[in-house]
């Protein structure tokens, strides 16, 4: 008799772990998928176009509410946690309920759900959600375009859409993300990268998204995201810890493992933190791995328009992953903003539908707004959330062009945020190019991946 597995997700590492493992084991069934994190995805299946023959009808996709009643009544024999930027007291939580119920309680590790590429891999990890990566893997394209090679970013899975339609995407350009009806959050990942001419690949099915970015790109940078191992084995592995959130790097899943694995370790966002906030995060990471370099980043903020901001009221409109299972109270947005003395309209009275909702879900979340649109309601409720505070300007701290996807009446301030390298006496280009570079150009040169 085969095993039957429920893999706990959120549309992401369950579906790649699936692929992986699961999907060609006749030794296995995999009787459903939960959805956690992400609103829209339960009530959905996995298609039998990507579950294979062995799923003629597709794989069903159920809240994760209500776990033990799913494996008594599904008669699951091995639970599967396969989501990430999870507290160790979560993740232990759900192994109880698991082992409660009769059911093994499984992490799938690297070694069986790494894929192997053929070209020099990069990978930017974090910690936590909001840590900074992003900027840091811009950082690590900037500087491979710099010595002449052409990189491609594989991103993080992000399918929240038609899922078939998602198993390979190439995106070159914004009308690319229009075609494919990209959220808001795979607008905030993909969009940076665009407007700077560097191809994104993204999907479901990562042996396919991993061939065509392979066929384009000297240098692939996995852009990681949810605190997520790599879905690729990487030549040089960067990982992103958070000065403002000393001691996540020790309490979060799979944060710590990330860690353990680095070869770079970046302390971001120094220039805002305490001092002793810092040094704490780096204090655990020398004690977790001794061997990764340890480097401290600013997180360069600036807004286009200054005199917009200065002493209005205004209504901040944040990076959404980072606020609500990220954790952050709010972000760049009100820190520009209060800088210039601005007032903050804090739109929670005049939340409408599913941003209230969100809102009741997160209470942690300051004053300010989320920029959250997983589907058009979420986009709809946030158009009439926008239009119904009473402010004088929105200053706009998501990557996107927020007017592209929401129609917004009153004048717009953008922030946006980089990282820059301390110390400033660093080698010409800094450490972190000595590193990645070092190690593109061993690849290049034919030494083999890593083991």
């Amino acid at each position: 008799m085969s095993t039957r597995v429920l893999i706990l997700g959120a549309a992401g590492r369950d579906f790649h772990n699936f692929n992986m493992c699961y999907r060609d084991d006749p030794e296995t069934t995999v009787v459903a998928f939960t959805a956690a994190q992400i609103p829209t995805i339960a009530g959905r299946r996995y298609p039998a176009a990507l579950a294979g023959p062995r799923y003629p009808d597709g794989i069903p996709i159920v809240p994760e509410t209500g776990l033990a009643g799913l494996i008594r009544d599904l008669h699951v024999d091995r639970v599967v946690f396969a989501y990430s930027d999870v507290s160790y007291r979560h993740v232990m939580h759900l192994a109880a309920v698991a082992l409660a119920g009769g059911a093994d309680f499984v992490l799938l590790g690297p070694g069986r759900t790494m894929l192997s590429a053929t070209k020099p891999v990069v990978s930017v990890c974090a910690v936590r959600t909001g840590a900074g990566k992003s900027p840091v893997a811009r950082r690590v394209v900037e500087i491979l375009r710099a010595a002449g090679l052409r990189p491609a970013v594989v991103r993080h899975p992000m399918p929240y859409g038609d899922l078939a339609r998602q198993a390979s995407q190439r995106f070159t350009s914004m009308d690319d993300l229009d075609r494919a009806a990209c959220t808001i959050e795979e607008r905030e990942e993909y969009e940076p990268h665009l407007v700077r001419g560097v191809p994104v690949f993204a999907g479901v099915d990562y042996s396919r998204v991993l061939a065509a970015a392979e066929r384009e790109a000297d240098v692939l940078v996995w852009d990681g995201g949810n605190n997520d191992l790599p879905f690729v084995r990487p030549d040089l592995h960067i990982v992103v810890a958070d000065a403002l959130r000393p001691g996540h790097e020790t309490t979060y899943y799979p944060g710590e493992a990330n860690v353990l694995m680095a070869d770079v370790v970046v302390v971001s966002k120094v220039n805002t933190a305490r001092p002793d906030s810092a040094e704490t995060v780096r204090s655990h990471v020398r004690a977790l791995n001794s061997r990764a370099a340890i480097l401290d980043m600013d997180l360069v903020i600036a807004v286009d328009d200054e005199e917009r901001v200065r002493g209005r009221r205004a209504l901040v409109v944040e990076d959404g992953p980072t606020l609500t299972h990220g954790g952050m109270p709010s972000g760049a947005g009100a820190i520009v903003a209060l800088r210039l003395g601005a007032t903050l309209v804090d739109p929670r009275p005049w939340a409408q539908g599913a941003i209230a909702e969100a809102y009741r879900e997160y209470p942690h979340l300051g004053p300010v707004l989320p920029a959250v649109g997983y589907g058009a309601r979420q986009l709809r409720d946030l158009e009439a959330t926008v239009a119904a505070v009473p402010c004088e300007v929105v200053v706009s701290a998501t990557p996107i062009d927020l007017r592209r996807v929401i129609t917004v009446a009153r004048p717009i301030a953008r922030v946006t945020y980089e990282a820059r390298e301390r110390p400033e006496g660093a080698p010409a280009g800094g450490r972190l190019a000595e590193a990645v570079l070092a190690v593109t150009a061993g690849r290049l040169s034919g030494r083999q991946p890593r083991d």
